[in-house]
């Protein structure tokens, strides 16, 4: 991010004659770290990889030893392992969740990682701002969730557990709305939350951080680059906040829809 905004600031200030670059769709694009062929590898990409090994180092050195009396990395590890159980995974599921509680841990603290590079100096992009790569992690839980829901149900007994007890007047308007929901809203509304709110909270941060540059100059310019300098804190610790809140939603739903799909019933 930090090469789009110089390119979008460029020479500009606030008394120079040039109006506001403002950020746009642009600061979501990259140009190819490497080609091969037509496959351009870009900084997501490299981001989406550099967090999936954060996740997986950190837990293999959390737990590769594990000692009776845990170190740091240990007492670390099985913190954010029991605030996933107990907060997210056994509300929804119970004790027998436990059996899926690594996929859900992997889950929530990749997406957490991913999210968390947008505050990271020279990363500075949250991954999951693109929604390439929120629809396979969507795509996934639910090829997950109908899996689950036909082992427990059976291929048409799934189905047919969409399917409210009602009569049969109310079934003419109520079986097209569940098939929409467990078919189209509920996969769009899971995707579209968790990449909306880190777009959003991106632009954000480049409109503040643009505005700082754009508003420095030795006069009273200096003074609006302050406040705007100030926003560009307030938005970081707010986005913090969002990055943990998205990543604790999306896995939350997961677990609720699995716990769906395995013992849901009208």
């Amino acid at each position: 991010m930090t090469g789009h905004l110089a390119a979008a600031a460029g020479g500009c200030h606030i008394f120079t004659g040039c109006g506001y670059p403002a950020p746009g769709l642009d600061s979501f694009d990259f140009a190819p770290l490497f080609t091969i062929g037509s496959f351009n590898f870009t900084k997501p990409m490299l981001l989406a990889i550099l967090s999936a090994l954060a996740v997986i180092v950190f837990f293999w050195a959390a737990f590769a030893k594990p000692k009776l009396i845990p170190g740091r990395t240990q007492s670390l590890g099985e913190m954010g392992l029991l605030a996933v159980r107990d907060q997210i995974l056994r509300p929804a599921l119970g004790k027998k969740g436990d059996t899926y509680l690594p996929f859900i841990i992997s889950l929530f603290f990749y997406i957490l990682v991913c999210n968390l590079m947008e505050l990271i100096p020279l990363l500075q992009f949250p991954v999951m701002a693109r929604i390439g790569f929120v629809w396979p992690l969507v795509f996934m839980m639910y090829g997950l969730y109908w899996y689950l829901g036909f082992k427990a149900k059976g291929f048409f007994g799934y189905f047919r557990s969409w399917v409210p007890a009602a009569p049969w007047p109310i079934l003419i308007i109520l079986i097209p709305v569940e098939i929409l929901k467990y078919v189209v809203v509920q996969p769009f509304t899971l995707g579209v939350r968790l990449f909306a709110n880190m777009f959003a909270g991106h632009l954000l941060l480049s409109i503040f951080m643009v505005a700082t540059w754009y508003l420095a100059s030795f006069s009273i310019g200096l003074l609006y680059a302050a406040g705007s300098l100030f926003m560009v804190f307030f938005v970081f610790l707010l986005e913090l906040l969002v990055d943990l809140l998205q990543a604790f939603i999306f896995t939350t739903l997961i677990s609720t829809y699995i716990a769906d799909s395995l013992e849901h019933q009208h």
